[in-house]
């Protein structure tokens, strides 16, 4: 394609010494390649630094940086964020993978179709990379607003975002321990943009059994926590986009 933005791929890595080096391979191996790889390390106790500087000595695009203290995902996103100089942002975290043809395809999609927001479809995998047969957000086909997002009408996986960077002001995600992805998705849907869906899977989201995102508890003490601390929304109107969220987390396809 004629069409050649410079990609800012942006990956916060913890403890990932078994994963992240698949992480990168997948990335390497897209056949779109004007990008920068960003990945913040927050103070890992196994190898994963001491892999990311092997990686970045061995290729160019990896900037390399690491926090001072452990700070969590958010901040490491954030310093990657401040440091990106691409056109366009994508998330990849440091267990997922995508597939060869990922930035090309969803690239050309929002060039199509104007979109400054998109998100795409993504299978499940186990810890090995093996396929456990689900395919999420594969029958989105509608664009998701502010209310869609709060009513939690699609999943919209991070690793499968990608940003147009001129079209928002703020691309940080706030400093909280999960759902920062969730809370920035809210604030640039606020703005009045559109996420929109491209329901081919081209990420595989990789099941941990320690992931903290896997509790049920905490992922709805995350979500009512989000609606009152971050968004602002009274206690009734929580209850109300709750009850769309419970709703979905148990019976979603």
């Amino acid at each position: 394609m004629n069409f050649n933005p410079l990609i800012s791929i942006i990956t916060p890595a913890f403890r990932c010494e078994e994963t992240i080096f698949d992480t990168y391979l997948s990335i390497e191996s897209q056949g779109y390649q004007n990008w920068e790889w960003l990945v913040t390390e927050d103070c890992s106790s196994d190898s994963t630094f001491n892999i990311l500087i092997e990686l970045a000595n061995r290729d160019k695009r990896i900037k390399l940086f690491r926090n001072e203290m452990n700070s969590g995902a958010a901040v490491s996103r954030n310093n990657s964020i401040d440091n990106a100089s691409g056109e366009y942002i994508a998330f990849i975290d440091s267990d997922d993978l995508w597939e060869p043809n990922k930035l090309e395809l969803q690239l050309a999609f929002m060039k199509e179709a104007s979109a400054s927001f998109c998100f795409t479809a993504y299978q499940l995998v186990d810890k090995q990379g093996l396929l456990l047969g689900k395919v999420v957000d594969s029958k989105q086909n509608e664009s998701l607003s502010y209310e869609d997002m709060l009513k939690k009408k699609a999943t919209l996986g991070c690793s499968t975002v990608m940003l147009k960077v001129s079209a928002f002001d703020d691309l940080k995600m706030p400093l909280i321990r999960t759902g920062q992805d969730y809370g920035l998705w809210l604030k640039l849907l606020k703005t009045g943009e559109l996420a929109v869906p491209f329901p081919q899977p081209l990420t595989k989201y990789r099941i941990m059994p320690n992931s903290i995102s896997r509790n049920k508890i905490k992922k709805a003490r995350r979500q009512w926590e989000i609606y009152r601390d971050i968004e602002g929304i009274s206690f009734f109107n929580s209850i109300y986009y709750f009850c769309f969220y419970a709703f979905r987390a148990v019976f979603r396809r």
